[in-house]
Parts: C-alpha cells; sequence; structure tokens
C-alpha cells in the first residue's frame, strides 16, 4: 500500500514538473508575441508609394469584330517609406486595363527585397494579343481615339511581407492603380522612340495594403 501512494506520489511531482515546464513555454511565447506586436504598433508600417514614370507605347490596333491588340512597355517606381522596416516583394503580377477590362496578359515583376528608404524600379513590357473586348468598349475606344486622349491603367496584383530586423510578417495583399493618360494626333506630347511613342507620366499611384 506504501509502495502504491509512494508510486502515484512520484507520478504527481513529474506531471506538476512537466506542467511547469508547459506553462513556462507558454509564457516565453507569449511574451514574444506581445513584445512583437508592440514593436509593430510603434514602428507603425507605411505602405510603399508608387510612382508610374513612363509609358511607351509600341502597338495599339483595334480590329475586327472587337478585337484589342496592344504592346507596351512602362516604367514604375516604388519607394519603400519606412525609417525601421524593410518590405519584401513576395510575389507581383501587373497588367494594363481599360475601363476595367484587362487588355495585357499579366507580367510578372521579379521578387524584390527593399530595405529601409530604397526605391526599386521596374520597366516591364505588356502585351496583349487579339484580346477580345465587349462592342462598347470598341466603340469607346475609338471614341477616345477620335478625341486625341486615351486613358488607361496600369494595375498590380500580389503579395508582400513586412521585415522587422529578423522577424517576417505573414502575407499582405498590396493592389496598385495607376492611371495612364496618352494623348494621340495633334495633341501627342509622346517622343519617338525607334518602333514607339513614348510618354512621360510621373503619375503617383493608388496602393491599397
Amino acid at each position: 500500500m506504501s509502495k502504491e501512494v509512494e508510486d502515484c506520489g512520484h507520478h504527481d511531482a513529474e506531471n506538476k514538473h512537466h506542467r511547469h515546464i508547459v506553462i513556462g513555454i507558454l509564457a516565453v511565447i507569449i511574451t514574444i508575441l506581445v513584445v512583437i506586436f508592440l514593436v509593430w504598433i510603434v514602428l507603425q508600417p507605411h505602405k510603399p508609394r508608387v510612382i508610374l514614370q513612363d509609358t511607351t507605347i509600341y502597338g495599339l490596333n483595334l480590329s475586327d469584330p472587337n478585337f484589342l491588340s496592344s504592346n507596351m512597355q512602362v516604367t514604375i517606381s516604388t519607394k519603400n517609406p519606412n525609417d525601421k522596416i524593410g518590405i519584401y516583394y513576395e510575389k507581383l503580377d501587373i497588367y494594363a486595363s481599360y475601363h476595367n477590362q484587362q487588355i495585357t496578359l499579366a507580367t510578372e515583376l521579379p521578387p524584390t527585397y527593399q530595405g529601409h528608404n530604397d526605391v526599386s524600379v521596374w520597366s516591364p513590357f505588356l502585351y496583349g494579343d487579339a484580346v477580345p473586348v465587349s462592342p462598347y468598349l470598341a466603340v469607346s475606344i475609338n471614341q477616345d481615339v477620335n478625341a486625341g486622349v486615351l486613358l488607361f491603367n496600369i494595375k498590380i496584383n500580389g503579395k508582400l511581407k513586412w521585415k522587422v530586423g529578423s522577424w517576417l510578417s505573414g502575407r499582405y495583399r498590396i493592389f496598385v492603380n495607376c492611371p495612364a493618360y496618352i494623348t494621340l494626333g495633334s495633341r501627342s506630347n509622346g517622343i519617338n522612340i525607334g518602333t514607339g511613342i513614348k510618354y512621360q507620366i510621373v503619375q503617383h499611384c493608388h496602393v491599397d495594403v
């Protein structure tokens, strides 16, 4: 009987010791998470600043029945405005749209890490070969061409992570919308570059994170 009591007391001591270890580990994890959260709140990360620098049009053709082919290159600059937080752009797709309809294939931008206050520049090509557009959109394009001005939107959709010291956050969605006003005909302010026309735009973009 005394042996059984002794064994039970031994098991109780072991269980209590294991509980203390588990509680200690949980306390350390909670403390680390609280510290990270407080650092995050104090640092207050700011979303990147994006500018559409220029757009070069190499081809834009509307054919029957309502197919749009386009070939362009854009220059996008993005700045990390944070003094103590890095930004890792994990996956970004860029494409052109007209009246909220995508008119080019998505081009994937290279994964990029931006240190504090760093600036990155991308100059991707955007292509769309015989993309079907709605009839009203074809009419709208013809009207805009006759008026001498086209409004495209260069959009970026993807994911980023914030980096504080050695800590890396989870993934955040980022969506960028850059208006691109293109003037045509006698109103054109573009510069002939080989087979294309380059338009200096320098337009600040809307960024959602």
